[in-house]
């Protein structure tokens, strides 16, 4: 590339001229960083540097101003794609994770599970300079079981959003809606191929969440904040193939003694844990583990244990695993529950507590928050009895309708036919013959008064299913 035989380009770049020529010979053009570099080798003053426009690596593509380097980071004030607008932002040196620029401690929502624990929906969400992993280039799901995690300070933004992301998410647009400031947010969810509870609790997804808590305090360390972990999601159920429902009872309890240790070594307070309830596939209706849950809900010792929300109300496919709208609807309904713990409230799903002989009919009391509602739209086609079914009975006595008792909102009467006789269970989303639609074969129609908007309309707190002898 030659303007004249006397000068000319040689080599050009992206950003200008590299090497050219005239009448006197070759024509460098270095930057400041290698210029600077220079002159700290001949022990020279070094050149003057716009400070306006200082060479730190950051892509000209990036809309940047105010770079203000300050230590090991680079400080910047941006409006970055996907960043939700002007705000501040700091880089470290060595490392190309840009993050969201925050006076708040470094939360953290923590996971661990079976296999279904670790899916996630493709994409990195609304705030992606507030939504980090370890920075191992696995992302917000760990492991899986095979190999076991490393010690790192830095992070990285997620490709991919989990069940906790989207809660991170959730809470962060809360914030934002509220005018708050927006935290950084840790996330990883580890899991493995435990056949019980009690393995889980003993397995490598256990010992890499140990390893994910001590990377969430090096990060904060290494940011200059404090960590504060947020909750840690609990997701396994189907899994456990024990055959006990006490034993998976008391191996869930012995993995939340297990990981508040962990966090207890590391000066952190035990963890809220959130967990869904189970309500098994299309296929799977029964099991062990599905009614250990049930023991669990009213028998958690001193953990602090929130069951979210049954299974039912969100979407699956064909395979029992939860659809990206189904993994949103379970996300967001977690985000309101922890929210309300926070705010002091008392986040219970109506629970079954005892089911008794009243006359020909049977009532049922439930704990609950507030009163009860039967949902007569029947948004999972529980169908006429609202999930609740009797087995047992000996003289042929059946459900003839349900409601709330006039006399006790926090009460379900079924009206029966006659006198059901004979050792009677009654069963609300529990057991119930195959099912064809996009949500578990086990599903009710029986909420409480709680509700908030989400993402694909109102979000209720659903009773829990359960099984319960009638006295």
């Amino acid at each position: 590339m030659t303007n004249s035989p006397a000068k000319g380009t040689i080599i050009r770049a992206g950003n200008g001229d590299v090497i050219g020529y005239d009448e006197t010979g070759l024509l460098l053009h270095l930057s400041d960083r290698v210029i600077a570099d220079i002159a700290a080798r001949l022990d020279l003053p070094a050149p003057h540097v716009s400070a306006t426009e200082p060479d730190l690596g950051l892509s000209e593509d990036l809309d940047v101003w105010d770079i203000r380097p300050k230590g090991d980071w680079i400080y910047f004030q941006g409006n970055l794609f996907g960043g939700d607008g002007p705000r501040g932002y700091r880089r470290h040196k060595d490392h190309p994770t840009i993050y969201g620029q925050s006076h708040l401690p470094l939360m953290a929502i923590l996971a661990i599970g079976g296999a279904r624990a670790g899916l996630a929906t493709q994409g990195q969400g609304k705030f992606p300079y507030h939504l980090m992993a370890p920075a191992d280039d696995i992302g917000a799901v760990g492991q899986a079981g095979d190999g076991m995690a490393v010690e790192i300070q830095f992070l990285e933004p997620l490709r991919e959003m989990t069940h906790e992301a989207i809660m991170a998410e959730t809470l962060l647009q809360r914030r934002r809606d509220q005018g708050a400031g927006l935290p950084l947010f840790f996330l990883r969810a580890e899991t493995d191929m435990a056949a019980s509870a009690v393995d889980l609790g003993h397995g490598p997804a256990v010992e890499n969440l140990d390893m994910a808590i001590g990377n969430l305090m090096s990060a904060a360390a290494h940011l200059g904040h404090r960590a504060k972990l947020t909750a840690i999601c609990l997701d396994y159920c189907l899994e456990d193939v024990a055959g006990d429902p006490l034993s998976y009872r008391d191996g869930i309890l012995a993995l939340m003694t297990r990981l508040s240790r962990s966090l207890a070594k590391t000066g952190l307070p035990s963890p809220v844990f959130l967990s869904g309830f189970d309500c098994g596939t299309h296929r799977i209706t029964t099991g062990p583990a599905l009614e250990g849950q049930w023991e669990l809900s009213w028998n958690h010792g001193e953990h602090n244990l929130l069951f979210t929300c049954p299974s039912y109300a969100f979407e699956m496919d064909d395979t029992g695993r939860l659809t990206d709208k189904g993994r949103r609807q379970k996300a967001e309904i977690s985000a309101e529950a922890l929210l309300a713990h926070e705010a002091g409230q008392n986040w219970l799903c109506p629970r079954l507590q005892l089911a008794e002989r009243d006359g020909r009919d049977i009532r049922i009391i439930f704990a609950a928050a507030e009163q009860l509602h039967l949902d007569q739209t029947d948004p999972f086609g529980a169908g006429d009895d609202a999930g609740f079914r009797l087995d047992g009975v000996t003289n042929g006595a059946v459900i003839t309708s349900v409601e709330v008792d006039p006399s006790d909102p926090k009460a379900v009467i079924l009206r029966c036919s006659a006198r059901p006789e004979g050792d009677v269970t009654v069963s609300y989303a529990f057991g119930a013959t195959e099912g064809k639609g996009p949500y578990p074969a086990n599903a009710g129609a029986l909420r409480d008064q709680w509700h908030a908007m989400g993402s694909y309309g109102p979000m209720y707190r659903w009773a829990l299913p359960a099984r319960l002898l009638v006295n």
